[in-house]
Parts: C-alpha cells; sequence; structure tokens
C-alpha cells in the first residue's frame, strides 16, 4: 500500500475507535457483550445440532436449504441458479469475497454489481477491501472522485455526498434489470430459520426484493434463536460503527407471500419468490472454536499496531489482520498463512484485550505458525538466525 493510503486508513481508524470509547462503557452494552460472548461460545459448542436444525426450519420456512463443503461448491451452486441471467447484485460480504464469487462468475460471463458504496469504490478501482465493514477507508475523496469520473465517464467533484449520489444513481440504473441478489448474512437463527442481515445504505432490502435471492454464510454464522441473532447483530455495529444499532436490521424468514384474502396464502407478492441459503464450511470444521467465535466488527485490525504500519498485506481476501492470516490456514492451507502474513504479528495480544470476543487470536497464530513451519514455509531471516546460533552459539553474527 502507498504510505498516502496507509495515512488515510490510520486517521479513518482513530475516527472509529473514538467512536467507540463512549458507548463501550456503557453498562448496557457490557452486558450484551457478556450475553454475546456466551451466545457465541455456546454456537460453535453445539454447531452440528445447529446445523442439522437450520435445515430443518428452513424447509419449514420454505426456503431452499444447500449446505456447501468448499467454496468451489459454493460457487457451483450459485452459478447452477443464475447462469440464465446477464447481471446480478450483490452486497458487501466477506464470506463471498472469501469464495472468489465475483471473479467466478465473471469468468463465466456474468457482470456483477456491487451495491454497497464502498464496495462499489473497490470495486472500481480494482483494490482490495481494507475494512471488513468499512472497505474503502483507505481512499481520500479526490482519488474516488478520479476514479468515478474515469470508470463511469462522469464529471463529479471530489464532494462525499456528489459522490455518494452518482455511484447510487448508476447503481440504481443498473439494478432494474437485476432479477438475482445475492447477499451474506451476519447471523443465522437455526430454530426459527431466520436469516438476519445488518445494513445502512438499504441496499440489501433492495436485494431481498428481487426475485431469488440467495443468501450464503459461514456456518459459524449460526446461532439459536432469532433473539440471539439480533443480539450479535448489535453488538457488531456498536463495535464496528461506535452506533448502538444499524439503520437497517434485516430479517428474512422465507418468501415473500400473503394470506390477506380469506387467509389463503398466495406467494409471490413483493418480495423475492425464492429464498436460497447456502451455509458454507471451507474449513471452518477444522478450526479451533475461538477462531470461529468471530463477529466481524473489525475491532481487532483497527487496534492492530502492524496492520496500521502494512495495511492489508497483513490479512487475506476480506479476513484481514491476525484472525485473518490464522483463519486463511483452515480454508486454504500453511501456504496461504504464510503469504498472508503469517509471521508479521508481534504477538502482543492487543487485539484480543480491543475483541469484545476476547479472541485469543495470539495463540491461534503460534498454534498455525507451528504448522507454516513443519510444512517448510519459513522466513529468510530466520533461516539466517538459525544458522548463526548452530555455527555460533548467538543469533548475530
Amino acid at each position: 500500500m502507498h504510505e498516502n493510503q496507509l495515512k488515510n486508513l490510520r486517521e479513518s481508524f482513530k475516527v472509529l475507535a473514538e467512536r467507540r470509547v463512549e458507548i463501550i462503557e456503557d453498562p448496557m452494552i457490557r452486558e450484551l457483550k457478556e450475553t454475546v460472548k456466551n451466545i457465541r461460545e455456546t454456537s460453535i459448542k453445539n454447531l452440528e445440532k445447529l446445523l442439522q436444525r437450520v435445515g430443518e426450519s428452513f424447509e419449514d420456512n420454505d426456503i431452499e436449504f444447500y449446505i456447501a463443503e468448499t467454496g468451489e461448491e459454493a460457487n457451483n451452486i450459485i452459478y447452477d441458479i443464475v447462469k440464465d441471467e446477464k447481471t446480478i447484485a450483490k452486497s458487501k460480504s466477506n464470506t463471498l469475497t472469501e469464495i472468489n464469487l465475483v471473479k467466478f462468475l465473471e469468468k463465466k460471463g456474468l457482470e456483477v454489481i456491487e451495491t454497497d458504496l464502498g464496495d462499489r469504490i473497490i470495486q472500481l478501482t480494482n483494490d482490495k477491501p481494507i475494512h471488513p465493514t468499512a472497505p474503502a477507508l483507505h481512499f481520500n475523496m479526490e482519488e474516488i472522485a478520479d476514479t468515478i469520473n474515469e470508470k463511469l465517464k462522469v464529471k463529479v467533484d471530489a464532494n462525499p455526498e456528489d459522490i455518494m449520489n452518482t455511484i447510487k444513481s448508476d447503481v440504481l440504473r443498473k439494478l432494474e434489470d437485476v432479477n438475482v441478489g445475492i447477499t451474506g448474512a451476519n447471523a443465522v437463527a437455526a430454530y426459527d430459520g431466520s436469516i438476519v442481515m445488518v445494513h445502512n445504505e438499504g441496499n440489501i432490502g433492495l436485494l431481498s426484493l428481487k426475485d431469488t435471492h440467495i443468501v450464503v454464510f459461514g456456518i459459524d454464522k449460526l446461532v439459536s434463536t432469532l433473539e440471539d441473532a439480533i443480539s450479535v447483530a448489535k453488538l457488531e455495529t456498536v463495535y464496528a460503527t461506535g452506533s448502538r444499532v444499524p439503520s437497517y436490521i434485516g430479517v428474512v424468514s422465507g418468501p415473500s407471500k400473503t394470506a390477506d384474502i380469506q387467509k389463503i396464502l398466495l406467494k409471490n407478492m413483493y418480495g423475492a419468490s425464492r429464498v436460497v441459503a447456502i451455509a458454507l464450511d471451507n474449513g471452518r470444521r477444522k478450526a479451533p472454536p475461538e477462531c470461529l467465535w468471530c463477529i466481524g466488527c473489525g475491532t481487532c485490525i483497527t487496534s492492530c499496531p502492524i496492520y496500521n504500519v502494512v495495511g492489508y498485506d497483513f490479512g487475506y481476501k476480506g479476513y484481514l489482520g491476525g484472525r485473518g492470516v490464522a483463519f486463511t490456514n483452515f480454508i486454504e492451507g500453511e501456504r496461504a498463512s504464510f503469504d498472508a502474513g503469517i509471521y508479521m504479528c508481534t504477538l502482543c495480544s492487543r487485539c484480543t484485550t480491543k475483541c469484545p470476543l476476547e479472541v485469543p487470536i495470539a495463540d491461534i497464530i503460534e498454534e498455525v505458525r507451528c504448522k507454516v513451519q513443519r510444512a517448510g514455509y519459513k522466513l529468510d531471516a530466520h533461516e539466517n538466525i538459525k544458522r548463526n546460533i548452530k555455527e555460533t552459539g548467538t543469533p548475530f553474527r
């Protein structure tokens, strides 16, 4: 990353941290944090039971359900549904980034439109996301305006409202011809068969009203009840944005329907006539339970000294920072963790002290480093130190 981008990143992180300071000290938020920690620990402990239950609940709610063992399998399921479309639209989702859905569909000849403002900026700049909930923080307004003018063939000033309205108009125009919306999920209630999605922009609401709504989520997003799912969504919002609640918390529990005519159930009213849920494993069952507690708020990276210096070079796709490079190991193996920067971490545990769920990221990284080391992936500097010790009895020449 360029130094000016890192400067933009650090300034944005400072603003996020200042927003969080007061709200996380609120006694109600402290209580919510303990509640969610218990929810996530219990959910991961009972993951297989919840996975079986959610399949039954989805069937009761007329939601088509698939379990994808790999990202490739998930992509193929999605393509089988959308293969006759020219354009599909998606929301921000680390899970969809994980499986490389956009590139996969584009290679198949489909156009994919990012509807989240930050992700649309990233798509236009052909860059990588820098934060799970604010992917374009490393660009200043001038850079964004220049990109929009070049890619969309318009003339917009470096003004945030003008930038927003220009991208919004472009996306809305493209959505007129879209029949399929694809989103992720913040939490999924197994016993209710309900999918909870958090957003501030309203874009997920638009996508959920398309003829077909496809939802892809990691199996680690499962919780027991809708109440649990809402609690997770609220805490994620507090730590991700410094707000008590997002503008929208969407709950999808089936296709659009009505019974307003003599209580006769009719489907396909205003919303989606088909809802498809895809639960993705992709190595999650192999990960330590603690690694799956994460609610995706991004607090760990805003407080990480390494991430503040190198940016998204310390991470993997949408999974950034220490937890990201550790999680990478269970998705794609030791080489991927090595390339993502597993040796960059200082093991300072600042991420854990700031994490609302106190995920022991440094401990997980140490375990993954051992696996990476045994697989033969080492830094030249480490080899030099090892050689020096053998030859001279000291790491130094």
